[in-house]
């Protein structure tokens, strides 16, 4: 199918509120009407019962690609983005070599422009290989055909605060943003595998405390008002860090935050088993920060779902606890676990989905022609979801070339039907088009 494919949408719920049909052709929405479209259309899907939603778009996946394709590619990758809903993902800089140059973050886009499915746009590291000492090519990465903007050394902190600093000033000329992995390396060592708690200590797993990550998200909001520069808290898993962000945006500065569906769900209390696959970076938290996680995505503190997709190869998880690499998938899993979680409770409507999971992640990331509204004239960069429909997870069944995925035998309600990138299906009825 190409972009002079013309396709009619008949009867979707536009954001769960009203009901509209869509007209798609030459990649944008070209009519959009509460009466049935009388036109003519080389395809036609019906979406009655369905939620149509502007394309989600993920601030924070692990592609692997260059450096580990036994664990996943940018082409397997795309294709779990494009099975999630997913129309746009930011690829992060922690492959090897480390996205760092012009030369690196290109690449990734090409990857990601062959395989088709997904805009992908390359996050490009803070520092060179990720050491935390030298500035990586920031300017060069911004000025290249990637035109990189969000900017990361995710999987480390920027752990020295005259880097970050220095870092957030570079970016401001440029309207960039620092998305940092907040972990305070001397409260959270390189053996810390689990979160610091009465569990850890009955298990004998050496843990992090939250605070490693609060005291980070503290002085990297001090910077950012210093500065006068954007700072992205990454992947927040505690009250505490959730408490600072608050503080902070009501003093102004140019903070936001992101969640993941994991930390909106598990608890700390699955590690009993020692399962490695439940072995992440932030650790899972107890229940009481999940709670305060819900509610502050519900009033706006934290201001995006991020997955954190992380995809390792059986030969790295299947290990010990401790010695077990970090990390979860969760691209095609994110909509239903929020919807879940969030819609299903009350605390979201899908208008607000659209608003963490589509609108504000492009926002953060200067995504011109993603997470757009859905109006005449826009990107057909469209989710259509069944609000009803339901999936058990079954980790054998997942796109993904790797299988450390922490839902397996899990129910969610809420799935994703179709995915459109610039009118053409890339996921149609649940399965790749």
């Amino acid at each position: 199918m190409t972009l002079d494919h013309t396709l009619l949408i008949k009867g979707a719920s536009l954001l769960g509120e009203q009901t509209a049909d869509l007209l798609v052709e030459g990649g944008v929405i070209k009519a959009i009407s509460t009466h049935p479209i009388d036109a003519s259309a080389d395809s036609v899907i019906d979406a009655d019962g369905l939620v149509a939603l502007p394309g989600l778009v993920d601030l924070h996946t692990h592609l692997r690609e260059p450096g580990r394709e036994d664990a996943e590619t940018v082409l397997t990758g795309s294709r779990a983005a494009a099975v999630g809903g997913f129309t746009a993902v930011l690829a992060m800089a922690n492959t090897s070599p480390v996205t760092d140059t012009a030369e690196a973050a290109e690449r990734v886009l090409d990857l990601g422009r062959a395989a088709g499915l997904v805009d992908v746009h390359p996050v490009g590291a803070v520092t060179r290989g990720l050491g935390g000492e030298e500035l990586a090519e920031l300017g060069l990465m911004a000025r290249s055909r990637a035109r990189v903007r969000v900017f990361s050394d995710d999987g480390r902190c920027v752990g020295n605060p005259r880097v970050m600093r220095r870092a957030l000033e570079y970016v401001r000329a440029f309207g960039g943003v620092i998305s940092q992995h907040s972990q305070d390396p001397d409260l959270a060592g390189p053996t810390s595998c689990c979160h610091e708690g009465e569990l850890s200590g009955e298990l004998g797993l050496p843990g992090w405390p939250g605070v490693a990550e609060e005291i980070i998200v503290a002085r990297d909001v001090m910077l950012a008002r210093h500065t006068g520069s954007r700072v992205h808290v990454a992947h927040v898993s505690t009250a505490g860090s959730v408490e600072v962000i608050r503080w902070a945006k009501a003093q102004g500065i140019a903070v936001t935050a992101e969640v993941t569906p994991h930390h909106l769900l598990l608890t700390t209390d699955l590690l009993s088993g020692y399962d490695p696959t439940y072995k992440v970076n932030p650790p899972l938290r107890p229940a009481e920060d999940v709670e305060a996680l819900r509610e502050a995505l519900a009033d706006g503190t934290i201001d995006a779902v991020a997955t954190d997709h992380a995809p390792h190869a059986r030969h790295d998880k299947e290990h010990a606890f401790v010695d077990a690499a970090f990390g979860m998938l969760g691209l095609e899993t994110a909509l239903p676990v929020v919807a879940s979680v969030m819609v299903a409770e009350g605390r979201l409507s899908w208008a607000d989905v659209a608003r963490v999971m589509s609108a504000t992640p492009a926002r953060i990331a200067g995504l011109e022609t993603q997470g757009r509204p859905l109006a005449e004239g826009e990107p057909a960069n469209l989710t259509l979801v069944d609000p009803a429909g339901s999936v058990t997870v079954d980790r054998a069944a997942s796109v993904s070339l790797s299988r450390n995925n922490p839902w397996h035998g899990r129910s969610f309600t809420g799935t994703v039907h179709t995915t459109l990138l610039r009118g053409v299906p890339t996921v149609s009825e649940g399965q790749l088009a």
